[in-house]
């Protein structure tokens, strides 16, 4: 009986709405392109113009502040080798990808976890749509990507940002509603404004749980990497897939274990000062 039912047109829907915003919003697709290119050629050319050496102390001091001497030794070693296998230039470009796509997410999450956490109808409204954004195949979002964006860093960008937003997005909500009530009540006592409460209070003591949300996000970006280059991201995700097309297991075991080392690191500096504080 269930065979014999209409199909539902989903897919002419889909297809006509995308048409819809490619005829009337090109001018915006293609400026939205621009700009995010000329940020990505910008920061991959600093980052580019350091020389390796610097670049690599740079890590090697955030590592030594935010986590320990034994983990800046590992930084170093890595970081090393990434350099010896000759994967520098792309560690450079897979860390533009990271670092534009993890601020925008920033940006926008941020917001919107502290405009949920205030406001019941909005997070009522948000978190179908974060349960649609992280639980729909990444893969789905290189299409619209490709088609708004054309090939390229951009649409790599766009598709990561919306994949790795929604951990900023809940785990802010959640880091303000988790400040204990008393503390809440005892500052309205004193008289203060919704914008004080939220700067003076519940943020300060929420950014343990705002961080973890930014970790995460980094997590889920570079999980990204690989997936963004199959429509022409460049960086280590290329080293990786182009391996795989070719069956070079060799050259992709060493762009995964370039990966691993980016990985490792950006994930003990975003988190280290927490676990020295858990430690103590």
């Amino acid at each position: 009986m269930i065979d014999q039912l209409p199909k539902l047109p989903l897919a002419h829907w889909v297809r006509a709405f995308v048409d819809f915003l490619t005829d009337h919003l090109q001018g915006f697709f293609g400026g939205l392109s621009h700009f995010i290119s000329m940020i990505a050629d910008s920061v991959n050319a600093f980052l580019n113009f350091l020389p390796p050496i610097v670049l690599i102390l740079i890590f090697l001091v955030l590592a030594w502040y935010r986590t320990g001497w034994r983990f800046a030794l590992f930084t170093l070693i890595g970081l090393g080798l990434i350099a010896d296998l000759g994967y520098w230039e792309e560690t450079v470009q897979t860390l533009t990808l990271i670092l534009i796509s993890v601020i925008i997410a920033i940006i926008i999450g941020i917001p919107f976890g502290i405009w949920m956490s205030q406001n019941h109808w909005v997070r009522s409204i948000v978190t179908p749509i974060l349960d649609f954004m992280q639980t729909m195949p990444a893969f789905v979002y290189l299409i619209p990507s490709v088609i708004f964006f054309d090939l390229g860093v951009v649409p790599g960008i766009i598709a990561t940002v919306v994949f790795s937003m929604p951990p900023v997005v809940r785990l802010t909500n959640l880091g303000i509603r988790q400040v204990p009530m008393d503390l809440v009540e005892a500052s309205n006592a004193f008289g203060a404004t919704t914008w004080q409460r939220l700067t003076k209070v519940q943020i300060p003591l929420a950014v343990p749980t705002i961080m973890a949300g930014v970790n995460q996000s980094i997590m889920l970006s570079l999980s990204m990497v690989v997936i963004a280059s199959m429509v022409g991201a460049p960086g280590l995700g290329a080293v990786v897939y182009q391996s795989v097309t070719t069956i070079d297991v060799g050259v992709g075991f060493e762009g995964g274990l370039s990966l691993v080392i980016i990985a490792v690191i950006l994930d003990r500096i975003s988190q280290g000062r927490e676990r020295k504080k858990n430690k103590a």
